[in-house]
């Protein structure tokens, strides 16, 4: 297990380091290529991932501070912390990247993930629901949940705003829980929320068309593929397993 949390590690390491390079190419770069600095729109898909990503992310922060104070788990500690590190940076890069575009970091009567095509992730053509022109085709619910809708095969939870989120009463037993009990559900809730990363951390790897939102996409859906691994044998390890 080691092996494999030192291969995660590395994982997240190595795509946060690529993301930040490929951000200063692009900003440096945009000054002087037309189609690097073009800006994206409202309802484009580079914009609408940077808004759900970053409202994805900070929930796995939100656990990952939870879960660090209710286990002297070593392991489950520096998984938790890397965590952290990793998607608190990367959401600071999604909504730099907002300001960058003079586009708002909430944008209401935007159902999540809306600007995602039917097949975002695998063989969609860029623009999807939300094209670069702006154009804007959403689907999901009036209340602002995705509708109940899976999104790559990871369905959105009853109360959950977005496919592999918590709801609210999964975090509030995070929350209440100790020891072993706080381990597995962290462990379990973290594989869910990964998974419904990796298929919107897809999506916009095939229809985003920033270059360096692109490349910090897809090294989520790699990190995060390994890091879905290691919790596997961490759980395992515990006697327990990923639900669903």
């Amino acid at each position: 297990m080691r092996r494999t949390y030192w291969a995660a590690g590395s994982a997240v390491l190595l795509a946060l380091l690529f993301a930040v390079a490929a951000t200063i190419a692009a900003a440096s770069g945009g000054r002087t290529a037309g189609a690097a600095a073009r800006t994206p729109a409202l309802y484009s898909p580079d914009a609408g991932f940077a808004r759900d990503m970053a409202v994805h992310h900070q929930q796995a922060v939100e656990m990952s501070f939870l879960v660090r104070d209710r286990t002297q788990d070593e392991a489950v500690r520096s998984l938790a912390y890397d965590i952290a590190n990793t998607q608190a940076n990367q959401r600071g890069m999604l909504l730099g990247w907002l300001d960058l575009w003079g586009l708002p970091k909430v944008l209401a009567g935007e159902p999540p993930m809306s600007w995602m095509a039917p097949a975002a992730g695998k063989d969609a053509p860029a623009g999807g629901h939300g094209g670069a022109d702006g154009s804007h085709g959403g689907h999901g619910g009036a209340d602002g949940s995705h509708g109940g809708h899976a999104v790559d095969g990871v369905p959105a939870k009853p109360g959950a705003l977005m496919p592999g989120m918590a709801a609210k009463d999964e975090i509030a037993a995070l929350g209440a829980a100790q020891g072993r009990d706080a381990e597995v559900l962290f462990l379990q809730l973290m594989t869910d929320h990964h998974k419904g990363g990796v298929a919107m951390a897809r999506g916009c790897a095939v229809q985003c068309v920033t270059p360096a939102e692109r490349a910090l996409a897809q090294g989520m859906v790699e990190a995060q593929q390994s890091e879905l691994t290691l919790m596997a044998d961490m759980l395992r390890a515990r006697g327990a397993a990923p639900r669903g």
